[in-house]
């Protein structure tokens, strides 16, 4: 019999093949990322590149361990049999990509799926045309075409592609489309995980640190400026200090980005000038603290922090996905915290606490996809906590082992001797059924 599911050995070789690629290649995919976006190289390798050759580094390193099959335990009343379950990979695997990190969400998905023995179909984001091309050079580099196709293309191409029977199928992107991605998987009854996005809220209470809270909220908030899906959303802050924490976004800003943003190397573009227009809506001029200069011929907003937002606001309807940021006073915590929870669950939350106990508590009542205590973003950093949402954020988690699981079809295998054959389940059942009781007790 042929066996055509590749062994541990050749699916590391192929990660280690892609790894190779990725570094002689890194010039074009800073360029790539910069044409795009406007990313920095520094920010191109911290949260795409380096990001990427870390996880296939983890994923290598313990491949071997996590594709054993694994013994567990066997009830007796199924003596003498042993049992054991299979990591088998699923088949052919779907994985559509945003164009946010248009090289690392991609990629990362894809170091999974080849760990776990798939075959792979990559749909880049069109928005991103020029990460696009640099990514059809690496994969038809290091991949024949019945491991890893790429095809690009906009809406027409991905709709063909969700005619098409897949055996899994992986999505990053905004919830309106995972919901016509789901739709379509349903017609062929294909798992699917969705990795989507949300209105994530940072909540700053009485006993933080403030400079410090303001900083790591100023750095995860406009990274990417600000086109990240687990980026803070908007912060809730007590109203007796939300001055102070302002002062200080203001002055961790220039710190960061100078006087003018819009020279600062450091600071990447909207992706286009649609969602340059969406987010322009989103300003109120009169509550803007900090920032607010605009060029939709640069796709440029600065870091833009507003001040005395409400719930009533427009801007606290959907998701962000840019460099504003809303600052919402509070009076009550826990009214603030009622707030939060009457609406869809976040893919990130963010608590900046003194107090451990209360900031544990929070993370533990909340629903959530992840998050941080006292820093924002850099969950995603650990390969061994899994990355996903819950409700309207997504379904379904990835990173690290996590990855190679869901990628996985957990098959069980139970293996019976022959040597002893216990007569009690056969018919004639005439007189079993007080002995099958104490069996099965």
């Amino acid at each position: 019999m042929k066996i055509s599911i590749p062994s541990i050995e050749e699916r590391k070789l192929k990660l280690e093949r892609l790894r190779k690629i990725i570094l002689r290649k890194e010039v074009l995919i800073n360029k790539a990322l910069m044409d795009d976006l406007g990313k920095s190289h520094f920010e191109t390798y911290l949260t795409e590149v380096g990001f990427v050759i870390e996880e296939i580094n983890f994923v290598v390193k313990n491949l071997e361990s996590w594709a054993k099959p694994k013994k567990v335990s066997t009830p007796m009343n199924l003596f003498p049999a042993s049992s054991y379950i299979h990591p088998s990979p699923y088949g052919e695997v779907l994985i559509m990509s945003p164009w946010n990190y248009p090289f690392q969400l991609c990629i990362a998905p894809m170091i999974g799926a080849l760990a776990a023995g798939n075959r792979v179909v990559l749909k880049p984001s069109e928005l991103a045309p020029n990460t696009a091309k640099v990514l059809r050079e690496i994969i038809e580099e290091a991949y024949k075409p019945n491991e890893v196709r790429i095809v690009e293309g906009g809406v027409a191409e991905t709709q063909e592609l969700l005619k098409q029977k897949f055996d899994y199928i992986f999505f990053t992107g905004s919830t309106a489309v995972g919901k016509i991605v789901m739709k379509a998987a349903a017609e062929h009854l294909t798992p699917v995980t969705l990795e989507l996005g949300g209105k994530s809220p940072c909540i700053i209470d009485e006993t933080a640190d403030i400079d410090l809270a303001a900083k790591r909220i100023a750095w995860g908030k406009f990274l990417n400026a600000g086109q990240t899906c687990v980026a803070p959303d908007y912060v809730l802050v007590p109203k007796k200090y939300q001055h102070e924490f302002l002062e200080r976004l203001n002055f961790h800003l220039k710190n960061f980005y100078g006087d003018s943003p819009a020279g600062s190397p450091d600071f990447p573009r909207i992706i286009n000038e649609k969602h340059f227009d969406r987010l322009e809506e989103l300003l109120i001029p009169e509550k803007i603290a900090v920032g607010g200069e605009k060029s939709r011929v640069n796709k440029f907003i600065s870091p833009t922090v507003m001040k005395d937002i409400s719930w009533s606001d427009k801007i606290m309807e959907d998701e962000i996905f840019g460099p504003i940021l809303p600052v919402l006073p509070y009076e009550d915590l826990n009214e603030a915290l009622e707030e939060v929870a009457k609406r869809s669950r976040p893919l990130a939350f963010y608590v900046f606490s003194e107090d451990s106990k209360k900031a544990k508590a929070i993370m533990r009542e909340m629903s959530f996809g992840g998050g941080c205590i006292n820093d924002t973003l850099m969950h995603l950093a650990n390969p061994n906590l899994p990355f996903g949402g819950i409700g309207g954020s997504g379904m379904g988690s990835y990173h690290g082992k996590k990855s190679f699981e869901t990628f996985s079809h957990m098959k069980s295998v139970l293996i019976q001797k022959t040597k002893v054959d216990i007569p009690l389940r056969y018919p004639p059942y005439n007189g079993k059924l007080s002995w099958l009781k104490l069996f099965l007790r």
